[in-house]
């Protein structure tokens, strides 16, 4: 019984971290689409945005144990 709750309570607690960090994320992309103007500069700011998530991910991945 007791796994049982456990596992109910991360499932739960993973999907309320997983939606505040969409929204977090929405609200950070909405904020650079307005406060970067022109394509090379957003193309540049994606592109170290892309390398930062290359190497992230797999950090946050292995910290989390998946």
């Amino acid at each position: 019984m007791a796994a049982f709750l456990a596992e109910l309570l991360f499932d739960f607690v993973g999907s309320l971290i997983g939606n505040w960090l969409r929204q977090v994320f929405v609200a950070v992309c909405g904020w650079l689409d307005t406060g970067i103007h022109g394509r090379a500069a957003r193309l540049v700011v994606g592109g170290l945005l892309g390398v930062a998530a290359y190497f992230l991910i797999p950090i946050v991945i292995g910290l989390l144990g998946f």
